[in-house]
């Protein structure tokens, strides 16, 4: 005779004993095998969204291992897999129906041929899952063994129950780990980083931004190379819901067409060569956040079909996987072409404009807010002199900032912070001279010319150019009799509105810029 408290308590034991699941199983096998005839042992579940059987763990008698596989349920199972009961239930080979399915199955999962036992466990009324006992050698399996095994229900429940979540835990610890490693490094690349002319000449776009922010709207940024795009972007998902969830940079112009696919959406273990571990892709990353698709023009043709796809359906599959991931994604897209004519050579989907163009906020380049250039030259020195660890921010020589105004800036705010570091580095101790837009035939130092440039100017340039001679006759004061204003026979107050639209310095922000 079996003592029964006896096997129950030394199966909870060896069952329940060991995080690991597969050398629980293996602990447990060879207890068990005493009782109930058996060299295999495994843990099996069904996942109904996806009606497929996976493999949890399995062990025999010389190793135990927690290898996944999945395989799809036979259509003639599925009505048994959707019917509840309250006890657990035990089927055996000695049941021809039952012996057929069960044994496709197990040869679908990689598990031994033999005879078995398997019971479906149930925990307050859930079904559970299923414990498998397979004996390579002939056996009869008798009402006395099924009675053995139905004893262990509730440890052998409880330790599936334990190793899913367990498994659910490492992988959440996993994806936290791998994801904190790379939002640091998105975080430093953007770390001291503000946007300089909110109140100014990016006064419109700060409007546009926080008219949309709020949103779920896809936003497309365009505007020249370097005028900032990806600040803007960041701003749009600082003033969001979606501020405390990723945000997350894909650089489309700096994918290699073989791996776009990869980098978007992620891959499975052995999809090809050199996947050598399941990665997440950047989509996958900004779930519950705002992905950004920087120079989105760049995208091949087939990208972009792709890409539409999951902008339509918001869910994507890994490259070499089958599950298919719902996503809720905020997104940006930026680009410094004209996709509009892109879209009549062909090269960019007209569908995917219409999708990405909901929004769209048009950037203007440095030339056309010069306005900002004293404030963006302070902000860099700055940024720059803590970088370089100087002592003391320098000094600025008198004209320097005229030299900059006067130049168009072909390269927007990144040349000028370029610029900047440049006269760090050069003068050091010494203020800042910035001789090389001095000395170019390309710009003007002189405010009483009109024209600063070869180039014939636009009637608001002449009108800007028109009122920065007024303001360097009168030292840049606007009101009083010595003011600009009487000298252009306007109101100081209309006046003002008037440079603030044209983005010509005015107060603060001109500081040294009209002196003599």
């Amino acid at each position: 005779m079996v003592d029964k408290n006896k096997l129950f308590r030394e199966t909870t034991l060896r069952i329940c004993g060991n995080l690991e699941i597969d050398k629980a199983l293996k602990s447990c096998l060879v207890y068990l095998r005493n009782y109930i005839p058996c060299d295999f042992i495994g843990f099996i579940v069904y996942l109904p969204d996806e009606e497929c059987f996976e493999s949890i763990a399995f062990a025999h008698q010389t190793g135990s291992d927690t290898l996944s596989i999945k395989i799809p349920v036979e259509k003639e199972l599925r009505p048994h897999l959707k019917t509840d009961f309250n006890r657990p239930r035990i089927t055996s080979d000695a049941i021809p129906e039952v012996n057929r399915l069960t044994r496709n199955m197990l040869k679908g999962l990689g598990w031994p041929d033999g005879s078995f036992l398997m019971m479906e466990m149930v925990l307050s009324g859930k079904r559970m899952g299923a414990v498998v006992l397979i004996s390579s050698e002939q056996v009869n399996y008798t009402s006395e063994h099924i009675s053995r095994l139905s004893l262990l229900n509730e440890p052998f429940g409880i330790a599936l129950t334990n190793s899913l979540r367990y498994r659910k835990a490492r992988k959440l610890q996993s994806i936290l780990l791998e994801d904190k490693a790379f939002f640091q490094e998105e975080l430093f690349q953007v770390a001291g980083q503000k946007i300089v002319g909110t109140d100014y000449g990016l006064q419109g776009v700060m409007e546009s931004v926080f008219q949309v922010a709020r949103l779920n709207s896809p936003v497309l940024l365009m505007g020249e190379t370097g005028v900032g795009k990806e600040l803007i972007a960041k701003a749009v998902h600082n003033n969001s819901p979606r501020s405390a969830n990723p945000f997350v940079k894909v650089n489309c112009g700096a994918i290699t067409e073989t791996l776009i696919d990869s980098e978007l959406f992620g891959h499975e273990k052995g999809a090809f060569t050199g996947a050598v571990s399941r990665k997440r892709g950047r989509f996958e990353r900004a779930d519950t956040g705002t992905i950004f698709l920087d120079e989105i023009g760049e995208l091949p043709l087939d990208a972009q079909v792709r890409l539409l796809r999951v902008l339509q359906d918001h869910e994507i599959e890994r490259v070499g996987g089958e599950e298919t991931i719902g996503l809720d994604v905020r997104v940006i897209a930026a680009t410094n072409r004209d996709l509009e004519q892109m879209i009549s050579q062909g090269a960019f989907r007209e569908d995917l404009f219409y999708r990405i163009n909901v929004f769209p906020i048009e950037i203007p380049p440095l030339r056309k807010r010069k306005g900002d250039i004293p404030s963006l030259v302070q902000h860099f020195m700055q940024r720059k002199a803590q970088e370089m660890a100087l002592p003391d921010i320098p000094t600025i020589e008198p004209d320097a900032i005229n030299a900059l105004i006067s130049y168009d800036w072909p390269g927007n705010v990144r040349e000028l912070e370029n610029a900047v570091e440049r006269a760090l580095i050069v003068c050091r101790s010494r203020p800042l001279a910035f001789d090389e837009f001095r000395q170019t035939g390309a710009i003007s130092g002189n405010p009483d010319s009109v024209e600063s440039t070869d180039r014939f100017l636009e009637m608001d340039d002449l009108v800007a150019e028109h009122i920065k001679k007024a303001l360097a006759r009168t030292r840049g004061r606007i009101e009083g009799p010595r003011g600009a204003a009487k000298l252009l026979n306007m109101h100081p107050a209309t006046l003002r509105q008037k440079m603030r639209k044209l983005t010509v310095p005015f107060g603060r922000k001109a500081k040294g810029i009209y002196d003599r």
